[in-house]
């Protein structure tokens, strides 16, 4: 039996179905759950110190592309819109192989652990050069966050009218192979996974319809999620229209793409009905506030969204289109992009971290994440409100609002991952060397 007591925090932010708040508590972790949540626990295990400190559930990333981090602040992608700012990058990713995959995502997921994220998704939908998504799932459990992959692809190059490079597309029957063998190696429909897998054709205007409509049929035959981006801009939307004769969440709909096991990325542009059948049939959406904002697409309703009942998460999106990759700094973004657009009024730091947290575990099917409560996975974020961001804070749990925006200490399935501010199961400078040396070569 393991266990770990997070003893005295000032306060743990639950987000359980009451959104208690509860001060000067304790938490107890025990066996990869929250076996303990109130005042004066004991444990014969470690204790944890956190007085002065905030303790949220982990953190969830629920849209992102691990492999951009070796592109950041490309020039000439850095004031493009989203077709021009990927035709930029395609010939840079076409020469990708699978140690660029694996140390991009080593950084991708070190970045997140460092401020405060246990869970997250990542769309990886470029493959070349003998690339997999088992180089991505291999930094995952490196890093040790709980991951859910998805197997992207893009099928239609610019040969047939596609946005990508023909070298950068796969065939379609091999798509769908290997989300097989993928989903078979790695998926676990347990509670306690640490990897699930999902399957992710990337765009309506890189794959055809029938890749779409064969993938869902696939997903649900193999009991997995479907992810995909729909509706980032106004370019997106008008493809659709012109291509399809429809708006984005018809084609969503008529494909098989709506339900509880469907999550979409962005939907900037969604609205009116489409809204009300997310909301009907539960449709997930990942909303990537930075990114949207940093490529010029638009606000996303999120505000419509959360009043009809869809569900919602944040995502981080590329570290190419963002280009950082911290969740605390994309719900402080979400909430201020939502308030910009509606009132001041719009939305809390409060509710900015619940859709980080429950919201994202909710989107990603893994409602005993996002939380703390008993029987919850012991996924833990602990925050000192003792830093520069905070001083002078009146109500330190709105962390959104003030800082601090790297976490103190975070454990996933009660194994610590950070320590001190510190990453305990990689070395840091190592890959931030490995990361450096790929994207001069890159350069080169």
């Amino acid at each position: 039996m393991s266990e770990t007591l997070i003893r005295g925090a000032d306060t743990i932010l639950t987000m359980d179905d009451d959104r208690r708040e509860l001060k000067g508590a304790d938490l107890l972790l025990r066996d990869g759950e929250v076996a303990g949540i109130g005042s004066g626990l004991q444990t014969s295990g470690r204790v944890i110190e956190a007085r002065g400190c905030i303790v949220t559930p982990g953190l969830v990333n629920t849209h992102h592309h691990f492999y951009q981090s070796l592109t950041r602040a490309v020039p000439g992608g850095q004031d493009a819109l989203l077709f021009g700012w990927l035709q930029t990058l395609y010939p840079i990713w076409q020469r990708f192989g699978p140690e660029e995959i694996h140390v991009s995502a080593l950084t991708a997921l070190a970045e997140l652990a460092l401020s405060g994220c246990t869970l997250t998704s990542d769309h990886q939908y470029i493959h070349p050069n003998g690339a997999r998504l088992d180089d991505a799932i291999a930094a995952a459990q490196e890093i040790g966050l709980r991951f859910q992959a998805t197997r992207g692809a893009m099928s239609i190059g610019e040969s047939k009218g596609g946005l990508p490079p023909d070298s950068l597309v796969e065939d379609e029957t091999a798509i769908l192979e290997d989300c097989i063998r993928v989903i078979d190696a790695f998926h676990d429909p347990m509670p306690d996974a640490m990897v699930r897998v999902a399957v992710a054709p990337c765009s309506p205007f890189s794959v055809s319809r029938e890749l779409m409509r064969d993938a869902a049929i696939l997903a649900r035959d193999k009991g997995v999620m479907l992810h995909t981006h729909l509706a980032e801009n106004a370019e997106d939307v008008a493809y659709s229209l012109e291509t399809f004769g429809c708006r984005p969440g018809q084609y969503a709909e008529d494909l098989g793409w709506t339900g509880p096991d469907v999550w979409h990325a962005h939907c900037v542009k969604i609205e009116g009905e489409e809204i009300d059948l997310f909301a009907a049939s539960r449709t997930g959406v990942a909303h990537c506030p930075c990114s949207n904002c940093r490529l010029g697409s638009g606000i996303a309703p999120v505000r419509a969204f959360r009043d009809a009942g869809v569900p919602v998460g944040l995502g981080v999106d590329g570290s190419a289109s963002n280009d950082m990759g911290n969740l605390v700094l994309e719900a402080r973004q979400a909430m201020l992009l939502q308030r910009v657009a509606n009132g001041a009024d719009a939305m809390s730091a409060r509710e900015a971290l619940e859709i980080a947290t429950r919201g994202g575990a909710d989107v990603l099917g893994r409602p005993e994440c996002g939380r703390l409560e008993i029987g919850a996975r012991a996924d833990v974020a602990v925050w000192d409100t003792r830093c520069i961001e905070a001083a002078g804070s009146w109500d330190p749990a709105a962390l959104v609002i003030a800082g601090p925006v790297k976490v103190r200490d975070l454990f996933v399935e009660g194994r610590q991952v950070v320590e001190s501010g510190v990453l305990t199961t990689v070395d840091l400078d190592e890959i931030i060397a490995a990361q450096t040396r790929l994207v001069r070569g890159l350069m080169g």
